[in-house]
């Protein structure tokens, strides 16, 4: 970070794991304060175990920052203790910011789980994501770990030029709503060998989002890596530019998939391509649904009207646990257009014959191996 490197470090001994949250709060926004007054420093939280409540680290910073990591942060396990807060950390208005150190932000959701009532609720309460980056640009987060979030893991919301590097996210295939990591109304993000295994999309890719690339990225348990849910909400902004390179997915609900909702408001889902990747035993390898409605939560009277456009599926092979390993289930109100589809090779693990395909309200171009043959069953209404 150049010759004048301030490293702002947060004593061991002050830390002991049986300090207060309180006292680590204290601890950790003024060595924050001090540091983020100086360009280019480092906040340092050295090996062992602390407790930490709920953090805002807010920029913008006097220059280049970081946020070094070497122990494990425990959240509080009662959801109380966030005052409604829907995070647990929290980066904000943040330039050139640096996330590393091999650390654990351990969310403690096991407690908080029970509580989600999402599955039931349209208008769910949301709970506390583990780390969330908003507005920062020009960063990086690179070998940290984040545990058992109480919601989403990682949050990235109005972010520009961010690279996410070697992160490991867990949390048991159970868990609800505990994305890997978030994308929405950020550009230009790239996410490079993370190794992510939850109870939800492994990688969601929500509305204004543009520019993102994921490469290499090790996917289960979980519901595969997703652009959407688009369509739920009115004056969403489109999505533009998703590249989702090699890696591969393993005993997940779902592979690479493209949602939206029904009776949905316009909206615009393009450019998105994936490619290179593998399947082991993942129910839905190839999806795109554009009459996504989870736990019947919606209302069916109209089909969707996010216009889905310019997607391919190139070169992604593996096994299948469901027969049907290619569902493009596109909307008759706006028809997928420019689809795709080349060089799969997805074989049915279980009894009954070979994968099949269905295509409804799109005609994608085909071409190299197709296993299953392309458009096994069709519909265009």
């Amino acid at each position: 970070m150049g010759e004048n490197l301030s490293i702002v470090t947060i004593s061991l001994l002050l830390l002991l794991a049986s300090t207060s949250a309180v006292q680590v709060f204290d601890a950790l926004t003024k060595a924050w304060t001090a540091a983020c007054a100086v360009a280019g420093s480092k906040v340092v939280i050295s090996a062992g175990t602390y407790k930490l409540g709920v953090v805002t680290l807010l920029g913008p910073c006097k220059g280049a920052i970081e946020f070094n990591l070497q122990g494990t942060l425990k959240a509080p396990s009662d959801i109380a203790s966030f005052k409604g807060k829907d995070f647990w950390v929290s980066f904000q208005r943040i330039d050139s910011l640096t996330v590393s150190g091999g650390g654990v932000f351990d969310g403690k959701g096991q407690t908080a789980w029970q509580k989600n009532n999402c599955n039931q609720e349209y208008k769910c309460k949301i709970l506390p994501t583990n780390i969330r980056f908003d507005f920062v640009t020009n960063s990086i987060v690179r070998d940290i770990q984040s545990k058992d979030s109480k919601f989403f893991h990682i949050n990235v919301y109005g972010c520009k030029s961010l690279q996410i590097q070697h992160v490991t996210i867990t949390a048991p295939g159970n868990s609800p709503n505990t994305d890997g990591i978030h994308i929405g109304h950020s550009s230009s993000i790239t996410i490079t060998n993370a190794n992510i295994g939850t109870g939800d999309d492994c990688i969601s890719i929500g509305d204004g989002t543009q520019d993102v690339t994921v490469n290499q990225v090790t996917c289960g348990p979980g519901h595969g890596i997703s652009i959407g849910s688009l369509g739920r909400y009115q004056n969403e902004q489109p999505v533009l530019g998703i590249r989702v390179i090699g890696g591969t997915l393993s005993s997940t609900t779902n592979g690479v998939r493209i949602k939206t909702w029904p009776s949905s408001p316009p909206g615009i889902a393009s450019d998105i391509h994936f490619e290179n990747i593998i399947m082991n035993n993942v129910a839905n390898p190839i999806l795109i649904d554009q009459g996504y409605c989870p736990n019947s939560q919606c209302s069916n009277k109209s089909p969707s009207k996010v216009k889905i456009s310019n997607v391919s599926f190139k070169n992604i092979r593996g096994t299948s646990s469901t027969k049907e390993a290619v569902k493009l289930i596109c909307s008759n109100g706006v028809p997928c257009q420019q689809v795709v589809v080349a060089d799969i090779d997805l074989i049915y693990k279980g009894a009954g014959g070979s994968t099949t395909s269905t295509c409804v309200n799109v005609k994608p171009a085909v071409s190299g191996k197709q296993n299953p043959p392309a458009c096994t069953t069709k519909q265009y209404n």
